[in-house]
């Protein structure tokens, strides 16, 4: 695996952090790692975008863009209120391409969900993963509502016949009620795909060195952490 796709069920879901977890757990494990942000909205030309976050957090991480508009919107309204030439997908190809040649690992990282639009053709994230034949990584919100919008995004995946890595928890609370237990079963069940991992809630506020000794434990060995599904579960079990 070269070059991983992470997209999440939708926003703010932690797929950032997440995405900074499994690049931590990639240097620490002695690989080379580049992030790259398909489409950065709602931030300025000077400030920080979320693969720059991703390099803060995570360490020695290469950090790139292929886009950036200035509204908080999916990136085909966004680029057009700006009179700013879309994202296409076949650029993000082109610029994932070039970054694995020099890295072991390259995070292409989406904005919201799968089938967020790049531009006014419908082209999104999803063309991306066909195009470059890379898994996808799921990042899923932790409570009620949350199976549907996987199963969702699992379907689209498996009609595009893109390989479904697994799902991680994106925003795991120190209190989950009820359905966030639950979820933890049935989330591989309608995803058709593995549970690779659960990150805390708030762990983006860590120090960085702490976020990145810790990322480990929040990932699966499939993820080059330590993190174990069933192991889990059974706590919650016991809880």
């Amino acid at each position: 695996m070269t070059v991983l796709v992470v997209t999440g069920t939708g926003t703010e879901v932690g797929k950032t952090v997440v995405t900074a977890a499994v690049a931590a757990a990639a240097v620490a494990a002695g690989r080379t790692v580049a992030v790259l942000k398909a489409a950065q909205t709602g931030v300025g030309p000077a400030e920080p975008g979320d693969a720059a976050e991703v390099a803060r957090l995570a360490g020695a991480v290469t950090a790139a863009e292929c886009a950036r508009y200035p509204e908080p919107l999916a990136p085909a309204t966004a680029a057009r209120r700006a009179g700013l030439a879309p994202v296409r997908a076949a650029d993000v190809v082109e610029r994932a391409q070039k970054l694995a040649a020099e890295h072991d690992l390259v995070l292409v990282e989406g904005a919201g969900g799968l089938l967020v639009r790049f531009d006014e053709e419908g082209a999104n994230l999803a063309d991306v993963a066909v195009l470059l034949r890379a898994p996808v990584l799921l990042v899923a919100s932790a409570g009620l509502g949350t199976l549907n919008t996987t199963e969702l995004t699992a379907r689209e995946l498996r009609a595009r016949e893109v390989e479904l890595l697994g799902v991680v928890i994106g925003s795991w609370p120190s209190a989950p009620d009820l359905a966030m237990r639950c979820n933890v079963s049935d989330l591989p069940v309608v995803a058709g795909a593995p549970l690779l991992g659960a990150v805390p809630e708030g762990v983006g506020a860590l120090a960085p060195a702490d976020f990145r000794s810790a990322a480990g434990s929040w990932l699966a060995t499939r993820l080059d952490g330590v993190w174990e599904a069933e192991g889990f579960r059974a706590g919650l079990e016991g809880a």
